[in-house]
């Protein structure tokens, strides 16, 4: 054999070595298993882990008619998980204009050790998505992010990424209007929401809403419809108008009243979108008592519509969130947030 030709089939068997000893790359592995699939079809295309604990699943949807990221934060062991393994779920929901890495950019939640035997799933909804299945003049179709969330996403992290049967859910904002409502429309489906500075009765302020609706271009009036021609619909998605179904749910409200003196704020800072908000959630609440259900609050006063507070307020919520899904932690974060 000439010397070249050695030199090829030296180099060539080297490769092979080289790639049999070394991990196998995310595509390998992706191409060797079949993708984790929902009931309709949707399938994860791919993964990325994105820093400590953190990997991020990119979805394709025929709710949304296209693909949608969800971040993991996974629990203690995770990685190492058996077929079987699982563990409480709880669902982090964005506010509007946001997207899913607003919890890990903006607030410390990856960092809490109660969160720690706990699988924290952050979903995609949209800038504007209002966690809901657009009426679109009553044709239904995309986007469907209630359809998203809690029949694709769920299925998908509980066939194929140990999530459980035990689950809550919290958010803020918009975010709060969703797990309130996500919570209230499937009765059973979470053992706790949160909500902090929640759009918890859109119905009362529905002129006002509207034009957030519309923020991504498209039409405000595809979501729900008109408030008084389609009231129904409106009322069927509005907490306040789902106080009855969240009988048997862990909840917790939290809200700012928008008048200076908050702790966050610089002085003298106001904020009138805090203060409507404020008013929804106190009616609300009243609602909830008057039909008898149990509700844990933290009206604090002066505060802005802002991320400090919704750190706060998630440490604070974490108690009842811990309990609810039978971690065991709940009495340890309790001692951190108060």
């Amino acid at each position: 054999m000439r010397r070249s030709s050695m030199l090829r089939a030296a180099l060539v068997v080297g490769l092979v070595l080289a790639g049999l000893s070394a991990p196998a790359s995310a595509a390998s592995a992706e191409a060797t298993s079949a993708p984790v699939r929902a009931s309709d079809g949707a399938y994860v295309t791919g993964e990325t882990v994105v820093g400590p604990r953190l990997v991020d699943l990119t979805i394709q949807s025929p709710a949304l008619g296209g693909t949608a990221n969800v971040r993991l934060l996974t629990p203690d062991g995770w990685e190492q998980r058996r077929r079987g393994d699982r563990w409480p779920v709880l669902y982090l929901l964005h506010g509007c204009c946001d997207s899913y890495v607003s919890w890990t950019r903006s607030t410390d939640v990856a960092s809490i050790p109660e969160l720690r035997d706990v699988l924290v799933v952050m979903p995609e909804a949209g800038a504007a998505g209002w966690y809901s299945d657009w009426w679109n003049g009553g044709r239904g179709g995309a986007p469907a992010w209630e359809t998203f969330h809690l029949r694709e996403v769920r299925q998908i992290i509980e066939r194929g990424y140990g999530a459980g049967q035990k689950r809550a859910v919290a958010g803020l904002s918009m975010g709060g209007f969703g797990a309130l409502s996500y919570a209230g429309r499937n009765p059973g489906m979470f053992r706790a929401a949160a909500s902090f500075s929640g759009v918890l009765h859109p119905l009362r302020d529905a002129s006002f809403w509207l034009p957030f609706f519309g923020r991504t271009g498209l039409d405000p009036y595809a979501l729900w419809g008109d408030p008084v021609a389609q009231r129904r619909i409106w009322a069927a998605h509005d907490p306040y108008h789902l106080a009855k179904r969240l009988r048997h749910t862990a909840l917790f409200v939290a809200s700012g009243d928008g008048t200076p003196g908050g702790p966050f704020d610089p002085p003298g800072a106001t904020d009138s979108l805090e203060a409507l908000i404020y008013q929804e959630n106190v009616d609300v609440v009243d609602r909830l008592r008057e039909v008898g259900v149990t509700v844990e609050t933290d009206f604090y006063g002066p505060g802005t519509h802002s991320w400090p507070y919704w750190q706060r307020e998630l440490h604070r919520a974490l108690p009842m969130l811990l309990d609810a899904l039978g971690t065991g932690r709940g009495a340890a974060a309790h001692a951190v947030a108060r």
